[in-house]
C-alpha cells in the first residue's frame, strides 16, 4: 500500500537556473511593455559597432606621442604584430568590416541555439563576449598588439553583437502578434541610436584620459566595457518570454489577417530555409537595400564636400580650389551632415516598420525600393543643379528607409515562416547584411577611384555610383515582387511543432511550481517599473539624439 501510494506521488518540480528559459515565462500579470526597453538596452550597447570609427585616429597616433614611426610600408600582417610603429587608418578599418561579418555568421550559426536557450541566455553571453571583446583589445592596444584587438572586439566582440543582435527578435515578436513591426521596430532601432550615444560618449572620454604621452583610449575602452556590462546585463535580466498561447488581453487577429495569404499561421524549422526560394528571395531583397544604403552612408561626407565644395560656406569655389582652413570648415558642415543621416536613420526604423504594420511587408518594401530608385537617380541631377535642399533631402529619406529595412525584416519573416523559430531563421537572413557589408563598399570605393582615373571632375565621380545602386534597388525590386506564399509541404506537422517546442522548452505556465513552492511568473508589473524601464533607456538615447542635433546645426 505504501509502495503504491509512492508510486502515485507527485514530486515538485526542480526549479530550473537563473538563465534557463523556463525560468523567464512571464505570468498574467506582466506587462509586456517592459520588454521592449530590456532590448533597446542591449542594443544601444552594441549599436556602438557603427560608431567604432571614433578611435581610428587616437589609435593611428597611439605611440606618435612617443615619437614613433609610421607603418606605411609595412603589410598588413606585419602590422597585426608590430610593436613599434603606428596602425594606419586603413588597417583598423578592418575591424568594421569584421564586426559585420561576425554579426552575420554568428547569427546564422547561433540563430537555433537562441530559439531553444531562450533570450537571456544568449543577452548574457553576448554582454561577456562584447564587454570582454573590449577588455582584451584595451590590453591590445596597451601592449600595441593589433592582433589582440582584432581577436578582441572583431572576432569575440562580433560574436557578441550578432547574437545580441538577434536575442529580442522572436520574443518581442511573440509578445506584440498585433503589431510586429512596431515591436521589431522598437529594439532594432537602439542598434541604430547606439553610436549616437556611443561616439560622443567615447570622444569625451578620450579627452578626459587623453595626457601628453596618452590619447586615452585604452582607459576609454575600459570604461565603456564596464558601462555597456552592466546596461546589458540588465536588459538580459529583463527577458520574459509569454507562455505558450499567450496573446494580448482583448486581441483576436483580424479575418483580413488570418485570410491573408502573406500572414502564414503555420511554421518552418530553420533547418530547411536554406532549401526554401523565398527565403532566398528575401536574402536577396536584404542584401540589395543594404548593399545601396550603405553605399551612401560611406560616401556621404566626401560626396557632400566634394560634390558642393566652398558653396557649403557661402564660397564660389570647387573643391580642388579650398585652401586648408576652407576644407576644415566645409569638413563641419559634411560632420553635420552625416549626423542628420544618422538621424533619419534610426528614425526610419521605428517609422517605416510600424507602418508595415498597415500597409504590409510586400508593399513597405516595394516602396523602400522604388522610391529609393527615383531618389538615387535624382542626386547627380540635384547636384548638377547645385540644389542641396533636394540632395540633402533625397539623402535623408534613402536613409531612412535603409533603417527601415533592418526593422521590418524580422516581422516579414515571421509573416511568411511563421513565428516558432523566426529569431533563428533572422539569424541566417543576417549573412545578407555581412555581404552587402563588403558588395556595397566596395562598389562604391572602386567606381570613385576608377572615375577620378578617367580624369572626371571631383563633383561628377558620383554619379555613375549612384546609377549602379538604383540598379541594386531594381534588382531588389523583382526579387520582392517574386515573394509568394510557401507551399504547404515547408511547414512543420503538428507533430514536428510539437517535438520543437518540447525542445524549446515551452511547456512551462505560469501555474507551474517548483521544489521551494516559488512560480514561474513575476507579480503584476507595477506601472512605476514600467516607467523606470523606459527612462533608463530613454535618457541615454535623448543625450545622444541632443549631442547629434548639436552636430547637426552646424550643417544649417
Amino acid at each position: 500500500m505504501a509502495s503504491s501510494m509512492m508510486g502515485e506521488q507527485s514530486f515538485p518540480k526542480e526549479r530550473p537556473g537563473l538563465l534557463d528559459k523556463e525560468h523567464i515565462v512571464a505570468g498574467p500579470g506582466f506587462n509586456r511593455w517592459l520588454v521592449p526597453p530590456a532590448a533597446l538596452a542591449i542594443h544601444l550597447c552594441i549599436g556602438m559597432a557603427y560608431g567604432f570609427s571614433v578611435f581610428w585616429l587616437p589609435l593611428s597616433k597611439a605611440l606618435g606621442i612617443k615619437n614613433s614611426d609610421a607603418c606605411d610600408k609595412q603589410d598588413l600582417l606585419t602590422q597585426l604584430f608590430t610593436t613599434t610603429c603606428e596602425w594606419k587608418v586603413s588597417t583598423l578599418g578592418w575591424m568594421y568590416i569584421l564586426f559585420f561579418v561576425l554579426l552575420g555568421s554568428s547569427a546564422s550559426l547561433w540563430g537555433g541555439w537562441l530559439e531553444r536557450v531562450g533570450p537571456r541566455k544568449v543577452g548574457v553571453v553576448s554582454a561577456l563576449c562584447w564587454c570582454g571583446g573590449m577588455l582584451f583589445s584595451a590590453l591590445g592596444v596597451y601592449l600595441h598588439q593589433f592582433w589582440m584587438m582584432v581577436l578582441g572586439s572583431g572576432v569575440i566582440g562580433g560574436i557578441g553583437l550578432g547574437l545580441g543582435y538577434i536575442s529580442p527578435v522572436s520574443t518581442l515578436i511573440k509578445w506584440f502578434p498585433d503589431r510586429r513591426g512596431m515591436a521589431a521596430g522598437m529594439a532594432i532601432m537602439g542598434f541604430g541610436g547606439g553610436a549616437m550615444i556611443g561616439s560622443p560618449l567615447a570622444a569625451d572620454l578620450m579627452k578626459y584620459f587623453a595626457t601628453p604621452t596618452d590619447v586615452g583610449v585604452i582607459q576609454t575602452f575600459v570604461v565603456m566595457a564596464l558601462i555597456y556590462f552592466v546596461f546589458m546585463m540588465a536588459g538580459a535580466f529583463g527577458y520574459r518570454i509569454p507562455e505558450p498561447g499567450w496573446k494580448p488581453k482583448g486581441w483576436t487577429p483580424k479575418p483580413s489577417q488570418v485570410n491573408n495569404t502573406m500572414i502564414t499561421q503555420h511554421h518552418v524549422h530553420v533547418s530547411k530555409v536554406w532549401g526554401i526560394p523565398q527565403f532566398w528571395l528575401l536574402w536577396m531583397v536584404l542584401c540589395m537595400n543594404v548593399s545601396a544604403g550603405i553605399g551612401v552612408i560611406g560616401m556621404a561626407s566626401p560626396m557632400l564636400q566634394e560634390v558642393f565644395g566652398g558653396s557649403l560656406i557661402g564660397m564660389p569655389l570647387k573643391f580642388v580650389e579650398l585652401d586648408k582652413a576652407q576644407l576644415a570648415a566645409i569638413a563641419g558642415v559634411a560632420a553635420g551632415f552625416t549626423a542628420l543621416l544618422s538621424l533619419f536613420n534610426i528614425g526610419g526604423r521605428f517609422f517605416w516598420a510600424s507602418i508595415s504594420d498597415m500597409l504590409g511587408r510586400r508593399l513597405t518594401y516595394a516602396i523602400f525600393f522604388v522610391l529609393g530608385g527615383i531618389l538615387y537617380f535624382s542626386i547627380p541631377g540635384s547636384a548638377a543643379a547645385g540644389s542641396k535642399l533636394l540632395f540633402v533631402a533625397a539623402c535623408c529619406i534613402i536613409l531612412s528607409m535603409y533603417g527601415g529595412g533592418f526593422a521590418t525584416v524580422p516581422a516579414y519573416l515571421a509573416d511568411i515562416f511563421g513565428s516558432q523559430m523566426v529569431g533563428a531563421i533572422h539569424g541566417r537572413l543576417l549573412t545578407a547584411w555581412a555581404t552587402a557589408g563588403i558588395v556595397g563598399p566596395t562598389v562604391v570605393n572602386y567606381m570613385r577611384e576608377y572615375q577620378l582615373g578617367l580624369g572626371l571632375p571631383r563633383e561628377q565621380v558620383y554619379n555613375q555610383t549612384m546609377y549602379i545602386l538604383a540598379g541594386f534597388l531594381v534588382v531588389g525590386l523583382i526579387c520582392n515582387l517574386l515573394v509568394r506564399p510557401l507551399n504547404p509541404k515547408w511547414f512543420m506537422t503538428p507533430e514536428e511543432l510539437a517535438t520543437e517546442k518540447r525542445l524549446a522548452h515551452e511547456k512551462v505556465r505560469s501555474s507551474e511550481s517548483y521544489g521551494d513552492g516559488t512560480h514561474a511568473h513575476d507579480k503584476p508589473s507595477h506601472p512605476v517599473l514600467v516607467v523606470l524601464a523606459w527612462l533608463a533607456v530613454g535618457l541615454p538615447l535623448a543625450w545622444g539624439i541632443y549631442r547629434t542635433s548639436i552636430t547637426v546645426a552646424k550643417f544649417f
